[in-house]
């Protein structure tokens, strides 16, 4: 009979690698709607999200946009979108 009266101990944690933080926050406009896409530094998506959220507004707070989601390095990662909601899109380099 065990001694550890029902409960069984926790097993030891394994070690994941962890994902590396999000690097851009892009607020653009999506089929009427304003989104917001997090990327990482290699532009790979992560997370897309209302921009009118109450986190959005935290996450740029005090950050100033700038306008350069028509830039090549951008093409991959905002395929589907036209060039109007590129250069219309607010671009924010998040600090790591």
């Amino acid at each position: 009979m065990s001694q550890n009266f029902g409960s069984e101990a926790p097993r030891p944690h394994s070690n994941t690698h962890q994902r590396k933080p999000a690097r851009y926050l892009v607020v653009i406009e999506s089929g009427g709607y304003m989104v917001a896409r997090l990327f990482l530094d290699d532009r790979e998506l992560v997370a897309e999200f209302d921009a009118s959220t109450e986190e959005t507004g935290h996450m740029i707070q005090g950050l100033a946009a700038s306008h350069d989601a028509g830039d090549p390095a951008w093409d991959k990662a905002l395929q589907g979108h036209s060039a109007a909601e590129r250069a219309a899109a607010d671009v924010y380099l998040l600090p790591v």
